[in-house]
């Protein structure tokens, strides 16, 4: 018997970073802006790789920053593996680059929710949506005569509706 498992924790995780992904995605949607009182705290990792950062920021900052997108941000761009978007520090706008990987937190307390991260230095764990699609067409491609044909038997399954079992 094999001792590798399934990661499901790393599932999870991913799957979580895809919730932060979409959600920046709904607002690039609605033109860029939040819809009613929402708003994101979003906290991520500045010490680590790919996070771009302007250098003062850094040295503030030296391990943790945490951003607000509510009202003022501009330039909102996101990507399958980060995001990137402009802010005003001090008056001044500075461009910041965070991916996904990076993000220890995400909030919108507006509908009180909540997203804690596990801290994880895989980047290859995220989701990339284009492999996703790719995988689904495979598993729906027709198998030609022939291939796939061994002794091993092949799983079957049975699809039960849950109403079934309802009480009535």
């Amino acid at each position: 018997m094999s001792q590798e498992m399934l990661r499901y924790d790393r599932m999870v995780e991913a799957a979580k970073r895809g919730v932060v992904r979409q959600a920046l995605r709904e607002v690039l949607n609605r033109g860029g802006q939040l819809p009613g009182e929402h708003h994101f705290y979003i906290t991520f990792r500045t010490d680590a790789e790919g996070v771009d950062i302007p250098d003062y920021l850094r040295a503030k900052y030296p391990t943790e920053m945490t951003i607000v997108l509510q009202y003022q941000f501009y330039d909102l761009t996101v990507e399958n593996d980060r995001f990137s978007v402009t802010l005003s520090f001090g008056g001044v706008l500075r461009r910041l680059l965070v991916p996904f990987i990076t993000i220890v937190t995400f909030a919108d307390p507006s509908v009180n929710f909540v997203l804690q991260f596990q801290p994880d230095d895989m980047p290859d764990l995220l989701v990339d949506e284009e492999v996703e699609e790719e995988l689904e067409q495979a598993d729906d491609a027709p198998v030609a005569e022939g291939e796939g044909d061994d002794d091993q038997p092949k799983p079957t399954g049975t699809v039960v509706a849950l109403d079934a079992f309802r009480k009535k």
